[in-house]
């Protein structure tokens, strides 16, 4: 794969935007006509359900609080330096959890909890083991589940780290991005490779069982030279997973990117080759290609769950967790209960006055069509493993593959022709050189994607 060649024509035709594909429908999708009361609802017919009772939850905390603003980043955060701030947003994501536990039933298995942001690691130790606390306190957390959470490198010690492992984190995800001092600065993030070295090192000695490492291409001022170099440090300290993102400029959609000047952006082809040399680099040194945007080593459950056909992607990206439910809590955060969607207001202001009527506070979702279930299946089975079984997808929904994508397979002849993917009898199957472009592929199968060709919302998808 690391060896292809791709020509300038294949650069130029799929130099578009397009989603990421964390969720089908995309949450640009989702429509204020569901709303508190469809929540409402799903959660009480989890309650009522049978199959309630044999599928563990996952939880995703979302803190939105940091100290320093990344001018690259696109979450929903607050900066800040006062950290009395954790503490009445804490109070209110109690008061989100009772609510949602009055409806859902006290006690309810997780085997998943993802701490996200922001910066988890605003909170101090005391508001942390808080948390956790009023968590396990309404749920009922399982001894081999993947808890984890979201590492500022310039907010942790290795105290600190042992304490995430005391309150029974086993996965650390570290915001590395780059090495480069000069990227650093462009981005505003300064973080030296001796301290990032040295809290990996720290994680391994306390016994966490997984360490990400996210990194950026496309960033300010990298180029396929400096990104090697990033890459050289990255395989030292060898993480055991590694997710590798295309950094998104939509200076109109997210203001601190404005910071950023367009023309210290590296061209498409540019990143195209970083994309590439990460894969070189890294699977050279023996990690195994996941898909889109992760790499781990062969030992990691991400890449066990390649390897038996178990991968999921989620918002969080890809899991090695089976397509279960989803309870997002904190301002902005997505849940996914059964066929629906549902998120959260994205103003702290609005989320402290919805909880304070005795009110959840979602503000719009979906609940997914025959039609949305469908597609979504054949979109992650691209996503995830790379092909689509026609079988597969019509003994799940009674569908003619065929007949029913017979559009979509139509449209798929000229990506046939130029050798990313295989058409046969059993299905579609994405080629080596296809894995650059799997998010245009996924495109094809996008109803609401081909109805509305305005993508300006989106990233570029190389």
């Amino acid at each position: 794969m690391h060896s292809l060649v791709i020509n300038t024509e294949l650069l130029q035709r799929y130099d578009v935007a397009g989603p990421r594909y964390t969720s089908y429908p995309t949450a640009d999708r989702f429509v204020e006509a569901f709303a508190e009361a469809d929540y409402v609802q799903v959660l009480q017919q989890r309650r009522d359900g049978w199959a309630a009772k044999a599928s563990p939850l996952s939880l995703y905390v979302h803190i939105p609080f940091c100290e320093s603003l990344c001018y690259y980043c696109a979450c929903n955060k607050i900066i800040t330096k006062h950290h009395a701030r954790g503490a009445e947003y804490l109070r209110y994501l109690e008061r989100e959890v009772d609510l949602n536990i009055a409806h859902l039933g006290h006690g309810q298995v997780v085997s998943q909890l993802h701490l996200g942001g922001g910066s988890p690691t605003f909170l101090s130790d005391e508001e942390l083991t808080q948390l956790m606390a009023m968590l396990r306190r309404n749920f009922q957390f399982v001894s081999a589940g993947e808890y984890s959470v979201e590492i500022d490198p310039r907010t942790v010690s290795r105290t600190r780290l042992a304490h995430l492992a005391e309150l029974g984190f086993n996965r650390l995800s570290f915001g590395l991005q780059d090495f480069e001092a000069a990227v650093q600065k462009a981005v505003h993030r300064i973080q030296p490779a001796e301290q990032v070295f040295d809290l990996v090192a720290a994680s391994r000695e306390l016994g966490f069982e997984s360490v990400n490492v996210d990194l950026i291409y496309g960033l300010p001022l990298q180029t396929p030279e400096t990104f090697e170099r990033t890459l050289a440090l990255v395989t030292q300290l060898r993480p055991d997973r590694i997710a590798l993102y295309a950094y998104a400029h939509l200076p109109e959609r997210f203001k601190p990117q404005r910071r950023i000047h367009t023309q210290d952006l590296p061209p498409a082809a540019s990143k195209l080759v970083m994309l590439s040399s990460a894969m070189r680099v890294l699977m050279a040194a023996g990690y195994v290609y996941v898909g889109m945007d992760h790499f781990a080593l062969p030992t990691d459950a991400l890449a066990v769950a390649k390897r038996q056909g178990r991968l999921h992607r989620n918002f969080q990206g890809y899991s090695t967790q089976p397509d279960g439910d989803l309870i997002a809590l904190g301002v902005s955060s997505i849940s996914c209960l059964g066929p629906t969607f549902s998120q959260n207001v994205k103003t702290l202001d609005d989320y402290y006055d919805l909880l304070n009527q005795g009110r959840l506070p979602v503000v719009r979702g979906l609940a997914l069509s025959r039609d949305d279930l469908v597609r979504r299946s054949v979109i992650m089975a691209l996503m995830c493993q790379g092909s689509v079984l026609f079988e597969s997808v019509e003994l799940s929904f009674l569908v003619d593959f065929r007949h029913y994508f017979a559009a979509e397979l139509t449209a798929l002849a000229l990506m046939q022709d130029q050798g990313l993917l295989t058409l046969d009898d059993s299905g579609l199957h994405v080629t080596a050189l296809g894995w650059f472009f799997v998010r245009g592929i996924a495109m094809v199968f996008d109803k609401y994607l081909q109805a509305d060709q305005n993508r300006a919302r989106f990233s570029k998808i190389l």
